[in-house]
């Protein structure tokens, strides 16, 4: 059997009949609604608003939210999730993904720790797909280094009073709500907390940052707050404690951005599979010079493992046992694999992996934000020491 996307996933047995009805229903959304226009829209920097409601009517939005606010919980596990990562990469236009699933890390600290008040005035317009919520971490003196993060919230009677700024936020030009990191306390991470901001909120602006190397159709923001009054009701859990929703986010986060790389990898995978079986040098198949042939397998075996080391950690999250160093190591593992099979697939196209509408182009280019986005490589290696007492 040819190596392909779907041949090169390794048997996972916590799959059933049930998750490959949602695969297909999945899959045939995006071959219709998504992959005929991905290209387009990536070079027009958007992806057109009439794509969340799409999204939202076959559950795609809602997918693990509670029913009571539009979305769908019973019967589903992480296997769900998983494939939907899956389906997304195999478009190979990252951006898309990036933007359309954004409220993916927006919608949860309302939903876990929200009131239920804040609740019902955001979840059933953001999984419908008539609002986007956004989430509001790195800042442009911090990055990964969310325990420093300088954006103050200071309380006056019924209000915070929000000062600073964010970068780098997916999500951010569209969005009407902003989950928001600020600091409400002392230095450290037991002086942070959670706000739901409205983006309409007077002293609230934000700038487009469009000249990204990847990513081109997902909108990217930087965030100002000058004086921004957010009433205290909006606070998301409490008050000095936004430490612990910020970190338990960023695993879910990370679990997804890791079911995306390695799916990126096979994507690099059977496009060069493709190639090499096609395209002839010196006489013969590309596929028949041994040197292409342990390309291939050396990528596999990469993927291989990385996919063993995901279905590890989406058992332990099923089983209520996720360990955040093997979390944070699996992305570091899932980026350096994307990284290698996408050089590799390039290397194997070479020109006609070089020229714009490759999806191995694309995902070659998109390698930096995934090594860097949710916490990078070095980042994450260091918060793994920590979680091993070191």
């Amino acid at each position: 059997m040819a190596l392909t996307f779907d041949s090169a996933r390794l048997y996972n047995p916590n799959m059933t009949s049930e998750h490959d009805v949602w695969r297909t229903q999945v899959r045939r959304f995006i071959d219709t609604e998504i992959m005929p226009h991905a290209e387009s829209w990536d070079e027009k920097g958007r992806i057109p608003s009439d794509l969340w409601t799409k999204a939202a009517r076959i559950g795609l939005l809602g997918i693990g939210f509670p029913e009571e606010y539009g979305g769908t919980q019973k019967d589903i596990d992480v296997w769900h999730s998983w494939i939907i990562n899956e389906e997304l990469a195999r478009i190979g236009v990252g951006g898309v993904s990036a933007s359309l699933m954004v409220h993916g890390i927006g919608l949860p600290p309302v939903i876990n720790w929200g009131s239920n008040d804040m609740k019902q005035s955001v979840a059933p317009a953001v999984l419908a797909g008539e609002k986007h919520i956004s989430l509001g971490i790195t800042e442009p003196g911090g990055g990964s280094d969310v325990a420093s993060l300088s954006t103050t919230a200071t309380r006056e009677g019924d209000f915070y009073i929000v000062n600073g700024s964010k970068t780098y936020i997916t999500g951010g030009m569209r969005a009407d709500w902003v989950s928001v990191a600020v600091r409400t306390g002392g230095e450290g991470a037991d002086g942070i907390s959670m706000l739901l901001m409205p983006t309409d909120a007077k002293g609230f602006t934000r700038s487009a940052l469009d000249r990204k190397q990847g990513w081109w159709a997902s909108d990217t923001a930087t965030l100002y707050f000058d004086n921004v009054r957010v009433p205290v009701d909006q606070l998301i859990g409490q008050e000095n404690k936004g430490f612990s929703v910020i970190m338990t986010n960023f695993n879910d986060e990370r679990m997804s951005m890791s079911a995306a790389m390695e799916a990126l990898g096979r994507v690099c995978l059977e496009e060069a599979v493709e190639w090499a079986r096609q395209r002839e040098t010196f006489g013969k198949r590309l596929a028949d010079h041994q040197v292409i042939r342990h390309k291939i397998a050396q990528m596999k075996q990469r993927l291989n493992a990385t996919q063993a080391y995901i279905r590890l950690c989406y058992e332990s999250i099923e089983s209520k046992s996720p360990n955040p160093g093997d979390i944070a190591l699996l992305k570091v593992q899932s980026s350096e694999t994307m990284e290698y099979c996408a050089r590799e697939a390039m290397q194997i196209l070479g020109g006609a992996g070089y020229i714009r509408g490759s999806r191995v182009e694309r995902i070659y280019r998109e390698v930096r934000v995934n090594a860097i986005g949710g916490g990078s490589e070095e980042i994450m290696r260091d918060l793994a020491s920590r979680q091993y007492q070191l």
